[in-house]
């Protein structure tokens, strides 16, 4: 029992297995999906047509027997008559049986001919209608397979619209922005240490030093020259 019961869930578990990996091909090929439920569907409806064609026969069948006995019943009436006008008893009494069971098999024919007309008109209405559900199907299979395509080819511009994305230029842009400030910062941070180093700020006296003196001198030979242009002035 213990062996059967692991057997049945060993079976079981393939069979998850086989339809979940069905389930994935059918996702991934959902033209597989709609070509095989259509294609059950046509099964269906050719065994149908069959059962069809049978209940039709038989539809037709009855209807003949029935005609049959219809005639039958007819010339019976009509020997019946005859034998009556004639006084042939005997022969009436057996006309007389014959049309009494001639009467119950037309009942009967009857009652079966409405049951299988109905039956008939249920079956050939099955049958429009899987034939419908069949078209219905196909159109939906062209119908949903071009909306994958069409979502398939969206995703696709979308991904290749991301693959264009310009976030590795800007952050390569940020990276020469920071580079070039940090350089300039350097710069200005080299210039303001020349210029607090004491040597420098020496330097710079001793230049402004040298103009004051030059500009001592340059007012002294100015008034030198003045002298010596004129001598007169100075001896009046």
């Amino acid at each position: 029992m213990a062996d059967i019961n692991l057997l049945s869930r060993l079976a079981n578990l393939w069979q998850g297995f086989v339809s979940l990996w069905l389930t994935d091909v059918e996702k991934r090929h959902p033209e597989i999906a709609y070509q095989n439920a259509i294609d059950s569907m046509i099964t269906k409806y050719d065994k149908l047509k069959t059962a069809t064609a049978a209940i039709l026969r038989r539809r037709e069948d009855i209807n003949a027997r029935l005609s049959e006995a219809e005639k039958e019943l007819e010339a019976v009436n009509a020997d019946l008559n005859t034998a009556l006008a004639t006084n042939q008893d005997n022969l009436a009494v057996v006309l007389i049986q014959k049309k009494n069971a001639l009467d119950a098999s037309i009942k009967e024919l009857s009652g079966e001919m409405e049951q299988a007309r109905t039956d008939a008109e249920d079956a050939k209405g099955s049958l429009l209608q899987v034939k419908n559900e069949i078209q219905k199907l196909k159109d939906e299979k062209d119908r949903m397979l071009a909306q994958m395509a069409s979502a398939q080819a969206r995703v696709k511009i979308q991904n290749q619209l991301e693959g264009l994305s310009v976030d590795a230029e800007v952050r390569a842009l940020d990276n020469v922005r920071e580079h070039i400030k940090n350089t300039v910062a350097q710069a200005k941070m080299g210039q303001e240490l020349r210029e607090s180093d004491l040597d420098v700020q020496l330097a710079k006296l001793r230049q402004g030093s040298g103009t004051v003196t030059a500009r001592q001198q340059l007012e002294e030979i100015k008034r030198a020259r003045a002298a010596q242009a004129n001598p007169a002035g100075k001896s009046m």
